[in-house]
């Protein structure tokens, strides 16, 4: 922990990037017979937990690329994994994609290389959080957002706030939300209480979730900890939280897609609502490491991975959106209603997740850096 809050205090410091940076690939050789992933659970499958979602058989046997795959259930796990190196990709979210940029950890992307470059989303091909000088960090892999969770038979109506994880309550069946609600255990959590703010209390000035001057930080910060008189557990693993809302009473969480879709399949009482004071997302940006040491199967799978079939394959697996908009039609397993359902419309709704840097533009350059995030937040957690 030491080690990582060292690089987010560097991050800090001077996030500048200073000249154009350019791709190392110039072209494509032999595959290294290799590939080493790091990637958020259910993004990177083969067949084992259900026989219809496999994307990487093909590809191994197409390319002769053995992928070896590393979950990583935070960004911030995620950086670690990628500062100690040992990685081709990693499919890094807004928060992590910038560090890993200042950190020179990642390597510009050669988009000549990969035919599929021009299918992207023109909504996502320059986007800020791995796109630096001009120069592509990265292709984009899933986008999505992060939705409330809640149990059908507590809520018989979508709950209309996130009020229900962040006050204390009484619920629809007269019990009180206390040690029944959860929260994502991550600095980035930060965001959701500001996001929140910014809808109940227009004047503190927040305009950006991201950007918090120290009045504002200090209000978000004042709702988190409140929120953790009511928090029963701080959620990071996908599983684990699935298994609370089935076994542990959980009613109410900040979740992803994919947990909705597991308990849904599993015929849990579940459902997913986008509340009033909207949302916070990801899009994740496949990123090759300075150093790869399989660059040539690392395209591949770039290229593999724009795929309209494995984009469309991923979004009904994980319940996220593709990048690539053919994706939404014609997948056996998405559906002609897939991408609708995932929120395909809701792009602009979403405030994407990106690293909080103490130069802004929305508070003129005096926001808390991601560091004092970093430690704040666990000091929350601790109950301080």
């Amino acid at each position: 922990m030491n080690a990582f809050l060292k690089s987010c205090t560097a991050l800090t410091v001077a996030l500048t990037f200073s000249g154009q940076a350019v791709a190392q690939v110039k072209e494509l050789g032999k595959g290294e017979g290799e590939l080493n992933i790091v990637a958020w659970p259910g993004y990177i499958e083969r067949g084992e937990t259900d026989k219809n979602y496999d994307w990487v058989t093909a590809f191994e046997k197409e390319t002769g690329c053995k992928v070896n795959v590393k979950t990583a259930n935070t960004s911030d796990e995620m950086v670690s994994l990628m500062n100690e190196g040992g990685f081709d990709l990693v499919t890094a979210s807004g928060d992590a994609s910038l560090r890993l940029v200042a950190g020179k950890r990642v390597q510009p992307i050669n988009t000549d290389l990969i035919k599929s470059w021009k299918t992207v989303d023109d909504r996502l091909k320059d986007a800020p959080w791995f796109t630096v000088d001009k120069a592509h960090y990265g292709v984009p892999y899933q986008w999505g957002p992060n939705i409330l969770m809640y149990n059908t038979d507590v809520f018989k109506e979508a709950p209309k706030s996130w009020n229900v994880v962040f006050e204390e309550m009484k619920l629809p069946d007269g019990k009180s939300n206390k040690g029944r609600v959860q929260a994502y255990d991550g600095p980035i959590h930060i965001a959701d209480a500001a996001n929140y703010l910014m809808f109940h209390k227009p004047e503190l000035g927040i305009k950006d979730p991201y950007e918090l001057n120290e009045d504002q930080y200090k209000a978000a910060l004042d709702l988190l900890r409140t929120q953790r008189t009511l928090v029963g557990r701080y959620w990071h693993d996908a599983a684990i939280q699935v298994d609370d809302f089935q076994n542990e009473g959980v009613v109410a969480s900040g979740s992803w897609p994919y947990q909705v879709n597991t308990l849904v399949a599993a015929k849990k009482p579940v459902a997913s609502t986008v509340p009033e004071e909207g949302v916070t997302g990801w899009a994740d940006t496949t990123m090759m490491e300075a150093d790869a040491a399989h660059p040539n199967c690392a395209y591949m799978w770039l290229e593999h991975s724009l795929s309209p079939k494995v984009q469309g394959d991923v979004s009904s697996w994980f319940g996220s959106l593709p990048v690539v908009p053919a994706a939404c039609k014609g997948n056996e397993l998405l559906g002609g209603e897939g991408c609708k359902t995932n929120g395909y419309d809701n792009f602009d709704k979403i405030k994407f997740w990106k690293t909080p840097v103490s130069k802004c533009a929305s508070q003129n350059d005096q926001c808390v850096p991601y560091y004092r995030w970093v430690s704040d937040y666990i000091g929350v957690i601790g109950g301080r």
